[in-house]
């Protein structure tokens, strides 16, 4: 199962800890879904799910204030003996003293933020989403080629990164060579990925490791990229029938979500680059509402119909 571990939340959201005597490093985060425990600070915890970040709000702090003492020993006693990773106030609210005590009793690490509440959970929530989704590692070359991910795939030494470095040339973006990790974030989204060892290096046959970053500058690459369109490049084959219209869409699964794909055939004097350049395109305007491939259908259509009743005035 993946997991986060609770030192990198505070590095990457910025967190004060309240509790530096507390070890934490050892806590992990398993699931993007955060609780803001009001109804359990009212008293009621069924369906209580103690496993996830606890996000104190301006509301939930007030309501635990205007509480008298007997009732607030109650309360943080119960809620701060269930496992719980962490509780984060927001707002720059500070818990009060019976609180912080009973948190350390039960070694429950208590952080704190500046940011408002909704925008707090909002940013933690997307950035946990991409963090714990579902991952796989696939073979290929991912590039933004005008802000569209393609995924280029294919058989080891059939030209993805000569592809890769040509399109870098004219002004694209390197993901990943090779290794490309899928992450799920979404039911509709896929975001790739470079493993952290091979990052921004293409392996060339016959010269070896290239460091694109230091060779060609940091806007020649970038840390991640949803996937939009899948090219599989395979060897030509003359018996073979390949789709010259493009009038039904192919699609590959990865995880479950379904991507567009087109299986380019290689030969000599073909200009992957430049094919991977048009695809990206097309699929561009696919999604803005424009397709090339119907609108040469309404043509022929329209010229036949055309054609048949000049056959009947004659």
């Amino acid at each position: 199962m993946a997991s986060v571990k609770l030192e990198r939340i505070i590095e990457k959201m910025k967190l004060e800890n309240l509790t530096p005597e507390l070890d934490i490093s050892k806590i992990k985060i398993t699931q993007p879904d955060i609780n803001r425990p009001a109804l359990q600070v009212a008293g009621y915890f069924e369906h209580f799910e103690a496993t996830r970040l606890q996000i104190i709000g301006f509301v939930e702090y007030t309501y635990m204030e205007s509480l008298p003492r007997e009732r607030k020993e109650e309360i943080y006693a119960r809620i701060l003996s269930c496992d719980i990773p962490a509780f984060v106030f927001c707002r720059e609210l500070k818990p009060d003293e019976l609180f912080m005590k009973t948190a350390i009793e039960n070694n429950v690490p208590i952080l704190m933020t500046k940011k408002a509440t909704s925008a707090f959970m909002a940013e933690i929530i997307r950035w946990l989403n991409v963090k714990l989704a579902p991952c796989i590692s696939v073979h290929g070359v991912l590039v933004d080629i005008f802000g569209e991910g393609v995924l280029i795939t294919g058989e080891s030494g059939i030209g993805k990164s000569e592809a890769a470095l040509e399109l870098i040339k004219r002004g694209h973006r390197l993901v990943t060579d090779d290794a490309v990790e899928i992450r799920k974030v979404s039911d509709d989204t896929l975001v790739g990925s470079a493993p952290d060892i091979t990052k921004h290096f293409i392996e060339l046959r016959g010269i070896g490791i290239v460091d694109v970053k230091m060779l060609f500058g940091v806007s020649s690459v970038r840390d991640t990229q949803t996937i939009d369109l899948v090219i599989r490049l395979e060897d030509w084959d003359k018996e073979k029938e390949y789709d010259r219209l493009g009038l039904e869409e192919e699609y590959t699964e990865y995880l479950g979500n379904k991507v567009a794909c087109h299986n380019i055939p290689i030969r000599p004097g073909r200009n992957l680059a430049v094919i991977c350049e048009s695809a990206a395109i097309n699929h561009r305007q696919k999604k803005m509402g424009y397709n090339a491939a119907q609108e040469l259908y309404r043509r022929v259509q329209e010229s036949l119909l055309r054609k048949r009743d000049d056959e009947e005035d004659d």
